[in-house]
């Protein structure tokens, strides 16, 4: 109570105005315009600068000088990392009060507004600008420019090749704007660009220093199919896969590897291309000259295929030293084939040395003089007379080609595939692939061909037939072709005869037709030429003639002699004639 009476009331304030309540509300109106007043100007939907007061990782609190703070997600600055409390910054205005009373504020959208002119500015002026990677996409990155979402191409990024995006992800970076797209308002920024400036500085003064023979260290930046590109300090150079090793290399990965310091030799260069040659196996002897002093024509060596080719197989017998193993040295067969039907890539092989030229660094190889040439006693292993088995290589007009085994071959005349088949084609008697057993007639062994035979493997027929069809005879045979100069008759007893029209009519006067199976009289046989002349006409008309007569002969006569006495009477050909003489002898000699 003490301290109440200490307050003592103020002199001039009116007790009366302020129970009545006259005067208060034109006090608060007075008292918010003057507080108004004092605050800025503030309208909705547009730009204005304030001032960072507080921030932390969620938000950023902004001062424009109104009744209220605003409120703006700290996302919106992550293009400046350096963001701190004093800052200006651009804000637009979106609500001046929401419904908590809170003044909303966006970063982002103030600088949508601007970033359209600022970031033509910046192409405009060759102005470097920051920007920060949002995220990945196909073929390069997505960075947030001024709230403007750009392109930077995966080649932009740095003048090395990147092997890893992701890295860069959440990462402000400075760039350069190169290309805008007004219509579409697309807008492509390059990192790289702000450094080629420099290296191009640094390339012409590493360029100017270059000498051929040099020899640099350089670091494996990239690997291609074709070749190793070294970064040299700022300047690049190509190793050619043909310069990775005086081997064949078919993959650089197999000699180096990305990141790899590596020494290379400067094989030339192209000041206005700026491009340089390099080396890395011309650091080496090459293997030709370091290739054994001994090693001479007729040695075995082994090596490796390593290409290969229809004409042959390249053999690397050391690192860079090949020789051909043309495709006629690898067998001794004279048959053309491909040189991948002996080996393929990545064969060890054995060989023989058939030329060696130093000074061209040429090899010729052999494979087939790894075993004795079949030819060399060819009488002994295949002597004439003898029997084998042979497989059919091909088929000509006139005979077919077998082979014995690899390198010796052999024909077999289209004469010498039956003795008693009239073989008009060689595919009639047997396949390509096929087994056939042959014997062997002749050698010819400066040309390499043996002349073989079938039929031989079996006994002539036509020793028997000359017994069996003698002119004058009686058979009975099958006609089995027809033709317009007469018809194949096959013979019951074997082999075939010929019968022309006018001995085909039948006792009837008709025509005997194919598949008929009649008698016929043996007219002629020649052996040489294989030809036995047949007749059904005269089987008749011989007995009709000369039956009569035949029967006033002595009994003694032997019944089967008559008919065969008169059958050649009646014949006209000289053979008819010869045996007609031979009998009359021989019955003389009976009486």
């Amino acid at each position: 109570m003490s301290d109440l009476k200490n307050v003592q009331p103020l002199e001039d304030f009116n007790w009366d105005e302020f129970e009545n309540g006259t005067n208060v509300n034109a006090n608060k109106e007075d008292l918010a315009k003057a507080y108004d007043e004092t605050l800025n100007k503030v309208s909705e939907r547009q730009v204005t600068e304030g001032t960072v007061i507080a921030l932390d990782k969620k938000e950023v609190i902004v001062d424009i000088g109104y009744k209220s703070d605003g409120i703006i997600p700290a996302s919106e600055f992550r293009y400046n990392p350096d963001l701190k409390i004093g800052d200006k910054v651009e804000v637009y205005v979106e609500n001046q009060e929401d419904k908590k009373g809170q003044l909303v504020l966006s970063h982002k959208k103030a600088r949508l507004t601007k970033s359209w002119d600022r970031i033509n500015s910046a192409l405009d002026n060759d102005e470097i600008i920051q920007g920060y990677i949002k995220s990945r996409t196909k073929g390069g990155m997505i960075v947030d420019v001024f709230g403007i979402e750009a392109f930077l191409p995966g080649s932009q990024i740095d003048v090395h090749p990147i092997r890893d995006y992701d890295v860069f992800v959440g990462k402000t970076m400075e760039f350069k704007v190169v290309k805008i797209n007004q219509e579409f308002r697309n807008v492509v920024v390059s990192h790289k660009a702000l450094i080629e400036a420099e290296l191009e500085a640094q390339k012409k003064e590493i360029i100017s220093k270059l000498e051929k023979g040099q020899i640099l260290e350089g670091t494996v930046k990239n690997i291609t199919s074709y070749g190793v590109f070294v970064d040299l300090g700022g300047v690049d150079g190509l190793v050619h896969i043909t310069d990775l090793s005086w081997g064949r290399v078919s993959d650089p990965h197999e000699v180096v590897s990305l990141d790899e310091k590596i020494n290379v030799v400067i094989l030339d260069f192209d000041d206005e291309k700026k491009r340089i040659a390099l080396g890395l196996k011309q650091l080496t002897p090459h293997p030709w000259d370091a290739l054994d002093e001994n090693l001479k024509v007729g040695d075995k060596v082994k090596g490796k295929v390593v290409v290969m080719a229809d004409y042959g197989a390249f053999v690397e017998i050391a690192p860079g030293v090949e020789g051909l193993i043309h495709v006629s040295e690898m067998s001794w067969s004279q048959h053309l084939r491909s040189a991948q039907d002996f080996m393929h890539v990545g064969d060890e092989v054995e060989a023989v040395i058939l030329t060696l030229d130093r000074e061209d660094r040429k090899m010729s190889l052999g494979i087939k003089q790894l075993k004795a040439d079949p030819w060399e006693d060819i009488e002994v292993k295949y002597p004439v007379g003898s029997k084998h088995t042979a497989k059919v290589r091909n088929f000509t007009n006139f005979g077919i080609f077998v082979e014995l085994e690899e390198g010796v071959d052999g024909l077999i005349h289209i004469s010498d595939l039956s003795w008693t088949k009239k073989v008009k084609h060689p595919s009639e008697f047997t396949t390509v692939g096929a087994a056939i057993d042959v014997v062997v007639l002749e050698i010819d062994k400066e040309n390499r061909r043996l002349s073989l035979g079938h039929k031989q493997l079996e006994e002539n027929p036509w020793d028997t037939y000359e017994t069996i069809y003698t002119p004058g005879s009686i058979h009975t045979g099958k006609i089995t072709e027809m033709m317009d100069k007469g018809a194949v008759i096959t013979l019951n007893e074997g082999g075939e005869g010929f019968a022309t029209p006018k001995h085909l009519v039948k006792e009837d006067g008709t025509q005997a037709q194919q598949g008929e199976e009649l008698e016929f009289k043996v007219i002629e046989f020649v052996k040489e030429t294989k030809r036995i002349i047949l007749s059904h006409s005269r089987t008749f008309e011989d007995v009709k003639d000369d039956v009569k007569p035949a029967r006033k002969h002595s009994t003694t006569q032997k019944s089967n002699d008559i008919p065969q006495i008169n059958n050649v009477t009646a014949g006209t050909s000289l053979g008819d004639l010869d045996v007609l003489a031979k009998l009359k002898a021989d019955m003389e000699k009976g009486e």
